[in-house]
Parts: structure tokens; sequence; C-alpha cells
């Protein structure tokens, strides 16, 4: 994470940069590889929230656990992040009514796809599983699949499509008013940064802590198909934030120092949480606590650090744009789609296989990576699907 300056872009149209920042294209693949390993780890853990389960029941299923809540306090935060980011820009070059329609397409027709699809190809395992338990009854598949009804992964499509509506009306309004954006920054021009993150840091905590008080939902809201309502500050926030990134240029003005700064407090805050819960004797402290603002700033801490870090460890260190990128990059978003139907497929391949949870878990991690990749790019090839993946 040096401290070496951000390759420069010029102003496109609209204010937008012309250059495509390639690391954020790399790092978004890297968040979808994590979003497929994340799937395949609750495939073996003792997380019942995913189409195939295989409760293993040895003790390695713990660490998947701790994998996926680790992943829970940042990723899909940075998903939000990096989709904010390219809001605006996007809303420029289109004018709102423009991009409502194209938000429309890339985003609600690949989600009513994926539910009318997509979804009861993979809710056949889990109408096997309740046959074969005796709890379906009389219940025909499709009427399983109704009530069962969740848009799995999909959530963060729906969020975000909900997200980007809630933008073009707060645009259309602002330029009801006669308000046009502001030019932005050039690239060189000095970000003033830390006391800001720190506040935002200690402002989201403060609002996340009220927010799992006054709401203390279970960790899913059915029909929404929402998996981690406690994190819906973090995720507006941080949509928001992105918005802000993009107006005030801050990908290329973000020093180096900000991901050291990130780094560092992400490592103390993570190992400072595992002392509290120590502390706790693993317990959860009870919402509403000074032990559970305490964890909450701990959680925030750690994954605000983790976000800067890895943006500025990409932009450092994986900036390259070459073949296998844009290969990658192109299909990422069908990939996220379509990787629940390669996870199952594989856990079902591997049903038979007796081994520990962390070793299936490798195992089908192995066969879904490059296996979604290739479902991705078969399905894009079909003329017209790349309109809306």
């Amino acid at each position: 994470m040096s401290q070496h300056a951000p390759p420069r872009t010029a102003a496109g149209p609209g204010g937008g940069p012309r250059t495509r920042l390639h690391y954020i294209d790399n790092l978004r693949v890297a968040l979808t590889v994590l979003v497929v390993l994340h799937h395949a780890a609750l495939t073996y853990s003792n997380i019942p929230v995913w189409f195939y389960l295989e409760p293993v029941g040895d003790a390695s299923a713990g660490l998947l656990d701790l994998f996926i809540v680790l992943n829970q306090t940042y990723f899909m935060g940075l998903f939000f992040l990096l989709s904010g980011y390219f809001t605006p820009g996007s809303a420029d070059r289109r004018g709102v009514r423009g991009f409502v329609r194209e938000r429309l397409v890339r985003l609600g027709v690949p989600f009513l796809l994926f539910v009318l699809l997509v979804r009861p190809l993979l809710m056949i395992p889990p109408y096997q599983d309740a046959v074969a338990q005796g709890l379906a009854g009389d219940m025909p598949f499709w009427l399983f699949a109704i009530v069962a009804y969740d848009p799995g992964p999909m959530w963060f499509v729906e969020v975000l499509l909900v997200f980007g509506l809630a933008y073009a009306l707060v645009r259309r309004l602002r330029r009801d008013r006669g308000r046009a954006p502001e030019p932005r920054p050039a690239d060189g021009a000095r970000l003033r940064w830390l006391w800001p993150v720190v506040g935002f840091t200690l402002a989201l905590a403060v609002v996340s802590f009220l927010w799992r008080w006054v709401n203390p939902a279970p960790y899913y809201w059915p029909v929404l198909g929402l998996p981690s309502p406690n994190y819906l500050p973090q995720y507006v926030s941080l949509f928001a934030v992105g918005i802000l990134a993009f107006r005030g240029n801050w990908a290329t003005r973000l020093p180096g120092a900000a991901g050291w700064y990130g780094a560092g407090t992400a490592l103390t805050a993570l190992v400072a949480f595992f002392a509290a819960q120590g502390a706790l004797g693993g317990a959860e402290a009870a919402a509403g606590t000074p032990q559970a603002l305490a964890l909450m700033v701990l959680e925030t801490f750690l994954s605000v650090g983790t976000i800067l870090a890895l943006l500025v460890f990409f932009r450092r260190f994986v900036a390259g744009g070459g073949p296998l990128s844009r290969f990658l990059s192109a299909n990422a978003f069908a990939v996220y789609v379509l990787h629940p139907l390669v996870l199952v497929a594989g856990g079902v391949l591997l049903a038979g296989w007796e081994a520990p949870a962390a070793v299936k878990f490798l195992a089908l991690s192995a066969l879904a990576v490059p296996g979604c990749w290739a479902l991705a790019a078969a399905v894009r090839a079909v003329p017209g699907v790349k309109r809306i993946l």
C-alpha cells in the first residue's frame, strides 16, 4: 500500500472518468469470488440459510461459520459502495429517465428471470428433503416453491434496484430546484480523509447499534429474502458514500496511507472483538447494552478498515486490465446471478463423499469458481443476453 500516486483519469462526458478503473473491476471480481466461496461455506456450515445444505457435523464446520460471519461484516457493504460509485456517472450519461430504464433492465429483468426460471430448479433439493422428513405433507412442488419463497442471493439486486430508484428520485428533485452537480476535483487535489473516516465509522456504529436495539430482527427477513437486516444501515450509508466518492473523485485522491490505516484498524478491531467475546464467555451482548455498543464499534472499525485496505491494495497492486481481467469482469454479474445453480449441482455431486466440512468446502469451491465463469460465459454467448447480464 504505497504512497505512490494513483493512476490518473481524464474527465469524460458529464464529469465521469474516461479511463476505466481496472482495479475496481478486479475488486468486484474478487468480491464475486468471495460470494461464491461464502455460499459454498454455507453448504457445510451450521448456518441453515442456503438452498442445499449438508450438515457434516464435524468441528471444522465452526471454521466455516467464522469465515461466513467475518465476510458478512464488510463484503456486501463494499459491493454497495462500489455500486454507489458508478451510479452518478450512469445517470449523468443517460439522464434520469434513461438511468431508471437501464436499472429496470439490468437489475429488474435478471431478478425476475432468477425468481421465475432459476429459483424453481434450486428448490428441488429442499423440497425433496421436506418430503423425506414428512414436512411437506401432500403439498405439491409448485405450492412449496411459492410458500418457501425468497429471492436467495438476488436480495442484493432487489435492494440495489430500490437504492437506484431512490437516487433517481432525489436527483430529479434536485434538478427541479435548479441544482446541478459540481465539477469533480482534480486527481491530484489533496483529500482530507482521516477524521472524516473516523467520524463516519463512529456514526455508523452508533446508528447500527440503535437499529439493532429498536429492531431486534432475526438474521433473515422472509418474503423480502434479506439475510442480513442488521446491516441495513451499513448498506445504505456505504451506497451513499459511493455516490459522494464519485462526485469527490475519492477513488484517485485517497492516499496510500488510508490503506495502512484501514489494515491497522481492521486487525486491531478484530483482535479486540475476539477478546471482548472471550470476556463475555462467547455469548452475544444483549441489544441496547454498553457491551453491545462496544462490540458494534469494534465491528464497524473492522468493516470500514477492511474496505479501505482492500480499495488501496487493489489500486496499488491489482490494477491490470488484461484479457483475463476483462473476461472475469465482463462475466462477474452473470456469475452472481447463476452461481447458485453451480453450487447446488456441485453439492449434490459431492453428497456421497464422506469428508470433513472444511475439506468438502474446498473441493466444492475448486469446482464452483471456474464452473461459474464457464456457465456465465456460455449463457452470455446467447444472443441478446449480454444486454441484461
